[in-house]
């Protein structure tokens, strides 16, 4: 699982504040990296940028969390990318529902975990979870119990 961004980086769940500060710093720093590709390119496709490099602005945009307008800029490119087949809409719904989480509504997908409750993953509410898994599937993301799956803690 580690395609998705639960994987985090170890400053950003930190206890010391000196690693916390870090990750805040090198986030920021590659966030406003981003922007200025974003304002010379548009979204980095792999066909623009090659898979890794097209991967890693993904994850710079997911991870921009401090930096909501290179997250919703860095969304609406993407929408357009996918629109076009140059993008994957896997990861496109990852950025949306962090997106929604970080400007404080409800995900659609289903992807971002708050935290870890007695053993079980606790997600950030979620619009329809009624059809979240049709959803999820559209998008090419396993259903929820599998991918829950994969925070539990025994």
């Amino acid at each position: 699982m580690a395609e998705e961004d639960h994987t985090a980086s170890p400053g950003a769940n930190s206890e010391d504040p000196a690693e916390q500060l870090a990750w805040r710093r090198l986030t920021a720093r590659h966030g406003d990296r981003l922007r200025q590709i974003m304002d010379a390119y548009g979204w980095p496709t792999a066909e623009l940028v090659g898979d890794e490099a097209a991967r890693g602005a993904w994850l710079i945009a997911q991870h921009a969390d401090r930096q909501l307008d290179v997250q919703r800029r860095a969304l609406r490119l993407m929408e357009a990318a996918v629109a076009a087949g140059a993008a994957g809409p896997r990861e496109l719904a990852f950025l949306r529902d962090r997106t929604l989480v970080n400007e404080g509504r409800k995900q659609i997908y289903g992807t971002q975990i708050a935290g870890i409750e007695d053993g079980s993953p606790v997600p950030w509410p979620c619009d329809d979870p009624e059809r979240m898994d049709a959803l999820r599937a559209e998008a090419g993301i396993e259903p929820f119990e599998e991918y829950v799956a994969t925070f539990a803690v025994t």
